[in-house]
């Protein structure tokens, strides 16, 4: 199948924006919850690392979650699409975007964990040298802020590298394999090909996306707000440069 390849601009990113806001309001309730699920695990998960004195740690679990986002989207997409479509939206409508997502999606979920635990093992080898074992509770951070500054300006690079790697490769064919446009291979290649091609448009959304996302993760209770709006901006955005009928090209 023939897939139309529009310009990733500025202007567009502005528009998915604008478009991803109007969706997540739409959707409020189901939005907001499902997003709720993933903000109480990282509760659980950034709680256990205040308790247990890594409070470093928590910077870097939050930069994380851009490893393992992509695995989530299909829920998301689907309710945009169902918006879209002016159809009905609920919880149902969650499960049946994976259930209809390409099998291959599943394969980008597994890259998305290997990632994952290489980004984990890199950091906790450098906290151990960087750092130490002593625990650093948040009574004692700022103290010890210039102590573990290095070690969060490391695992920010780290994870920055691995990040770029993954955002390439998933940026659109995560959608492309949602809506099975494509096989794995090519919706690999297409989506590679739209970043580097558009390398400004695609780094400035990409810093967008992480900025807006770990830091209303830094922000727990924004989280479940900020991400339908990044996720449903995503598919708008993804909309915009591969329309897939002549009705959504102008």
């Amino acid at each position: 199948m023939y897939i139309t390849e529009r310009p990733l601009t500025f202007h567009a990113i502005a528009e998915a924006l604008a478009g991803g806001w109007r969706t997540a309001n739409a959707t409020r309730a189901v939005s907001i919850a499902y997003a709720g699920v993933f903000t109480a695990i990282g509760a659980v998960i950034m709680g256990a690392m205040l308790l247990a004195g890594r409070t470093p740690f928590v910077i870097m679990a939050a930069g994380a979650f851009m490893l393992v986002g992509p695995a989530i989207l299909a829920g998301f997409f689907a309710v945009a699409r169902s918006v879209g479509g002016g159809g009905r939206v609920g919880f149902v409508t969650l499960m049946e975007g994976f259930a209809h997502a390409s099998t291959a999606v599943w394969v980008i979920a597994l890259v998305c964990a290997l990632l994952f635990m290489i980004f984990i093992t890199d950091v906790a080898i450098l906290y151990s040298y960087m750092v130490g074992a002593a625990p650093i509770f948040p009574a004692d951070f700022i103290p010890v802020a210039a102590h573990v500054a290095s070690f969060v300006f490391w695992g920010l690079v780290s994870g920055a590298v691995i990040a770029f790697l993954l955002f390439a490769v998933s940026a659109f064919s995560v959608p492309l394999l949602c809506e099975r446009r494509s096989n794995l291979v090519e919706a690999i290649v297409i989506s590679v090909r739209i970043v580097m091609h558009n390398f400004g448009p695609a780094m400035g959304w990409a810093l967008l996306l992480s900025a807006a996302t770990i830091g209303s993760i830094l922000l727990l209770p924004l989280f479940p707000l900020v991400l339908p709006v990044m996720a449903y901006a995503s598919h708008e955005l993804y909309r915009t440069v591969l329309p897939d009928a002549v009705a959504d090209l102008p």
